[in-house]
């Protein structure tokens, strides 16, 4: 079963769904989502929620602020230490509700939230078992890794001018997400996966996504740092799922991370690239993290 909800963040109204099994009679676990990078619920959120809802869960699913039916302002700019802060306010959200148990609450976070996750983990003892699917870890390794080197001063100096260009009043940049040719149009994302994922999914399941983010959440994705949060989840269950050949958030800064993390800990390694967690691994993927959230928290 599912249901249309909103609740209030601090000013800004987020809107998702909220799952629940069919039939429920007592309050149920949940599962508290979120998307990644510039993506919108629709991208295949739903049929995560399916899967722990048919195992006796609940799921709440909302857009993050600023992006598909969430309200927010800018439009399209990824603050991910906002988003941490929205993940707590979706937690306090589903605490208020009756079909919910507020001890039994999970977090799963996917690409940029399941670097989220591993932050939340870390600072929210509401939370009681966290799945962190193909995550961030360093903002800047990563930065690195995807961007050429040649590339990276001409980056920098783009961050530099949209910082004198909003002093100066002007409105926030705006750059593409992802680009057929990254070579020839800066984009956030510039791999080819992500172009087929994106350019593909918004198409068959949401055309509420957008291809653009202001520069500024770039500037902010370098700077931000969740894996360093990692070793600090326990004793709360952690399961970290990593796509063997990713390379847009690299698999060796996730499997490090793993290595860092403390007991109880579970790796799941999936043999497709990072997308395929939603389509051709997505049984395994899902499968891995309705049990590890079984196991916990049902």
């Amino acid at each position: 079963m599912r249901r249309d909800v909103e609740f209030d963040a601090e000013g800004v109204t987020l809107r998702g769904w909220l799952y629940l099994p069919d039939e429920a009679r007592n309050p149920v676990p949940t599962i508290v989502m979120a998307h990644g990078f510039s993506a919108v619920k629709e991208m295949y959120l739903d049929r995560y929620a399916e899967v722990f809802a048919e195992a006796g869960l609940g799921a709440l699913v909302y857009d993050n602020r600023n992006f598909g039916a969430s309200d927010g302002h800018v439009r399209q700019e990824i603050d991910p230490w906002q988003q941490v802060r929205d993940y707590r306010h979706a937690i306090t959200y589903a605490e208020s509700l009756p079909e919910v148990d507020g001890d039994r609450i999970g977090v799963w976070g996917s690409s940029y939230s399941g670097g989220h996750v591993l932050v939340l983990g870390a600072i929210d003892r509401r939370i009681k078992c966290v799945v962190s699917q193909v995550p961030l870890i360093s903002g800047h390794e990563n930065f690195r890794a995807l961007v050429r080197r040649d590339l990276v001063a001409p980056t920098l100096r783009m961050f530099e001018e949209d910082r004198r260009a909003r002093y100066a009043g002007a409105e926030p940049a705006k750059i593409a997400v992802v680009a057929e040719d990254p070579g020839s149009t800066p984009c956030a994302l510039p791999t080819p996966d992500s172009w087929e994922w994106f350019t593909k999914t918004a198409g068959s399941r949401a055309p509420a996504w957008r291809n653009e983010v202001t520069v500024r959440s770039v500037e902010m994705f370098t700077e931000y740092e969740p894996g360093t949060y990692v070793q600090w989840v326990s004793p709360t269950p952690l399961m970290i799922v990593v796509a063997a050949g990713d390379h847009l958030t690299p698999a060796d800064l996730a499997l490090a991370a793993y290595e860092r993390a403390l007991e109880p800990k579970e790796l799941v390694l999936l043999p497709g690239g990072h997308f395929d967690a939603y389509v051709e691994d997505f049984e395994a993927a899902s499968g891995a993290a309705r049990d590890w959230f079984v196991e916990h928290l049902a």
